[in-house]
């Protein structure tokens, strides 16, 4: 079964992408499928315009996700921009996809909405992000609950393409892990970096501890019992899966004595030992640059392989060179 997933190099990795991309990505690299990993350098364009803050993102994303486990023998890992191949199979796309499919893609509108720049490389992302899959044939995609709209445009436009040129390109699905399909951030609303409400996976321990504390709670007293119906706290909590850390949590909440500062000094502890072997990669690769280069070099050199074997069957589909 061949998977595929990317990242966006638009910040630094925080635990919606973690729980909600990441970790199911390399859960199913561990499985034994065939898995296609990149860096959406060319999508974080569309809100990161400074060349030095991207490039830096793009190293820290390739050394973040190979400390959170990914492995380049075990998936293909490399940056999106290495493989311009991926806008010749968009343009073919975007000459079959209606507009109305784009005016109804909700992160588009949403993003207007928080104030992000209209543009015409936000529009069109849905068509990009389907290039970016059906380049690879991919089989699974791996994406949180408020990427599964693109992942149906990119069906969409398969089901077109095949149906216009015979059976050329592999129609995917989406794989969701319902428990954490849209982690909540600091302030209640979806995770995102769009809203400046993450948590960083990897802040120092002083930022960490502060971020947690910063979550989002009630004015419940500290001798009452505290709703865990909807609590951000219990949220990221249960994220980790760590159930014995969550329902302690969860019983402490319920049964009242415990204010929310206690609460989430809980929570940050249960998170720091959680990620600590993470950081302990991390700090291994911060210091040989050179090995991490060599992951996305050779993952570059796989996935054009196959990229360029795709375009030759769409070239000749289309009636093109």
């Amino acid at each position: 079964m061949r998977v595929l997933s990317g990242i966006q190099p638009s910040g630094a990795p925080h635990l919606g992408n973690y729980f909600g991309m990441m970790q199911p990505a390399i859960a199913l690299q561990e499985q034994g499928d065939e898995c296609y990993y990149f860096i959406a350098d060319y999508h974080a364009q569309t809100t990161v315009q400074d060349a030095d803050l991207l490039r830096s993102n793009i190293q820290r994303a390739a050394i973040d996700f190979l400390a959170c486990g990914l492995d380049g023998e075990k998936s293909v890992f490399f940056r999106q921009s290495a493989v311009p191949e991926v806008h010749e199979l968009a343009w073919y796309l975007s000459t079959l996809c209606p507009m109305g499919l784009l005016e109804r893609c909700h992160s588009y509108k949403d993003k207007v909405a928080k104030g992000i720049k209209p543009s015409h490389g936000l529009f069109a992302y849905p068509v990009l992000m389907a290039a970016d899959i059906l380049l690879y044939h991919s089989q699974k995609v791996p994406v949180g609950k408020d990427q599964k709209q693109h992942v149906e445009v990119a069906r969409d436009l398969a089901l077109k393409f095949n149906d216009r040129f015979g059976d050329v390109l592999t129609v995917p699905e989406p794989v969701i892990r319902d428990d954490t399909a849209t982690l909540p951030g600091l302030d209640g609303q979806k995770m995102s970096k769009s809203y400046n409400n993450t948590l960083e996976i990897f802040l120092p321990e002083k930022k960490f501890r502060k971020k947690i504390m910063s979550i989002k709670t009630d004015s419940t007293p500290v001798e009452d019992p505290k709703p865990t119906e909807g609590s951000l706290l219990l949220s990221l909590a249960d994220a980790t899966g760590m159930a014995e850390g969550a329902a302690e949590i969860k019983a402490r909440m319920g049964a009242g004595g415990c204010g929310y500062g206690d609460l989430k000094q809980m929570l940050f502890e249960m998170l720091w030992d959680y990620f600590a072997p993470m950081r302990e990669r991390r700090e291994a690769l911060e210091s040989d640059p050179s090995m991490v280069e060599k992951v996305l070099t050779s993952g570059e050199e796989r996935a054009r392989a196959t990229a360029n074997e795709t375009l030759t069957t769409v070239r000749q589909a289309v009636g093109v060179r």
